[in-house]
C-alpha cells in the first residue's frame, strides 16, 4: 500500500440537516496529501437534510450521493461503500466532527500495527445545555462503563471500534456490513473481523467530537433500542455476553422493586408481616442510593456549570434505565424490529 493511498469516507445520513454541513467540513479540510472522497447514503429524511446534502455535492465534485430508500444505517454503509472507489475506507458520521489531522494519524496507525480496522474516541460536546449534560454522562465512567471509546484507555487492541478506518479487502474477506443488525452492526462486523485473525485497534489519539440527542426524549429512545441490539448480540454470540451487560438490568430490576414497595407499604399491616416490611424496607433503600450516585457522579462530572452538571445527573437515569429495559428485551425475544424512535419518524 502506498503511503498516501486514497480515502473513500462513508456517512449514513438521516434528519440531519442542522448537523451535516459542519460534518462534511470537517472531512473535505482534512490535512491529507492522498486522493479523498466522501459517499453520503440519504435515507428518507424528513427535515431538509437532503436538499443540504445537495447542495453540498453540487459545490464540491468529491461528493457523491446513493440513495438508501429504508433509512437503515448499515444498509446505508454498505450502498456507500461499493459506490467507493478507494483502498482506505473511514466511516464517518453526520452528528460528528473529525479533527484535521483525524485521517492521516489512523492510517498511520492502521500501517504501523498492521491492524485492519482502527477506531479512537467518541469526544461527546453540546451547543445547548441539555446537549453538554448529555455529553459529559457520556464521558464519565458511571454513564457508559466500559468501552474504551467512551472514556479512554491505553492503546491496543479493542474488541469493537468508534467508526473505524479499514482496509477495503477486509470487506471482500469477511463481507459487509450485517444488514439484519439496525444497531451494533460496526460490533458484529468487529467480531467477524476478529475471527479472521486480523487486529482491531484502539488509538485513544484519534478524537471524534460527536453531537450527543439533545433532548431526554430522544435520549431514552436511543438509550432502549441500544440496549435491545445489545441484548441481541448477547443472545445470538457467546462472546457477546458479559458481566458489565448484565448490571444495568439488576439495577432497574432493584429500582422498580423498591418504587414498587415505597407504594404498597402504607398498605401493609406491620404487626402481621414484621419480615416483609424489613424485606421492603432494603428494597425501597435502592432508588435511593442510585439517585445519590447519580447525583454524586452528575456533581464531580465534567459539565462546566452546576445547571449543567444537574442536567448530568439526570441524564444518567434516561441512559441505564431504558437500556437495561431494551437489554431484557433483546436477549429474551431479540431486537427484530427495534428502532431508534428518536431519530427515525
Amino acid at each position: 500500500m502506498t503511503e498516501n493511498p486514497g480515502v473513500s469516507y462513508v456517512m449514513p445520513v438521516l434528519n440531519e440537516a442542522g448537523y451535516l454541513e459542519d460534518a462534511v467540513t470537517s472531512i473535505l479540510a482534512q490535512e491529507y496529501q492522498g486522493d479523498k472522497e466522501l459517499v453520503l447514503a440519504l435515507g428518507p429524511s424528513t427535515d431538509d437534510t437532503n436538499r443540504v446534502a445537495e447542495r453540498l455535492a453540487k459545490s464540491d465534485s468529491r461528493i457523491k450521493i446513493v440513495e438508501n430508500p429504508l433509512g437503515r444505517t448499515p444498509i446505508a454503509l454498505n450502498l456507500a461503500i461499493r459506490a467507493s472507489s478507494h483502498p482506505i475506507i473511514i466511516r464517518v458520521d453526520a452528528h460528528s466532527e473529525i479533527p484535521s489531522r483525524y485521517t492521516q494519524r489512523g492510517i498511520e496507525t492502521l500501517l504501523r500495527v498492521g491492524a485492519h480496522d482502527v477506531g479512537g474516541l467518541m469526544d461527546a460536546k453540546g451547543r445547548t445545555p441539555i446537549q453538554r449534560g448529555i455529553a459529559a454522562a457520556y464521558h464519565s465512567k458511571f454513564g457508559f462503563g466500559g468501552p474504551a471509546y467512551h472514556s479512554g484507555a491505553p492503546e491496543g487492541p479493542a474488541e469493537s471500534a468508534y467508526l473505524g478506518i479499514f482496509r477495503r479487502e477486509v470487506f471482500d474477506e469477511v463481507g459487509y456490513f450485517n444488514e439484519e443488525m439496525w444497531r451494533a452492526q460496526d460490533w458484529e462486523l468487529c467480531m467477524r473481523i476478529r475471527q479472521a485473525g486480523h487486529k482491531v485497534w484502539f488509538d485513544p489519539e484519534l478524537k471524534v467530537g460527536y453531537y450527543p440527542r439533545d433532548n431526554f426524549r430522544s435520549l431514552v429512545s436511543q438509550s432502549f433500542a441500544s440496549g435491545t441490539w445489545r441484548g441481541e448480540i448477547a443472545r445470538r454470540f457467546p462472546e457477546g455476553k458479559s458481566l458489565r451487560h448484565d448490571l444495568p438490568p439488576l439495577l432497574l430490576v432493584s429500582v422498580t422493586m423498591g418504587v414498587a414497595c415505597t407504594a404498597a407499604k402504607p398498605f401493609m399491616k406491620k404487626s402481621h408481616f414484621k419480615w416483609t416490611m424489613i424485606a421492603m424496607s432494603l428494597c425501597q433503600a435502592a432508588p435511593v442510593v442510585y439517585s445519590g450516585v447519580c447525583l454524586a457522579a452528575g456533581l464531580t462530572s465534567k459539565a462546566s456549570s452546576f445547571k449543567e452538571k444537574l442536567l448530568t445527573t439526570l441524564a444518567f437515569p434516561m441512559i441505564h434505565l431504558p437500556w437495561a429495559a431494551g437489554y431484557i428485551k433483546g436477549r429474551v425475544v431479540g431486537a427484530s424490529g427495534t428502532l431508534d424512535k428518536g431519530r427515525v419518524k
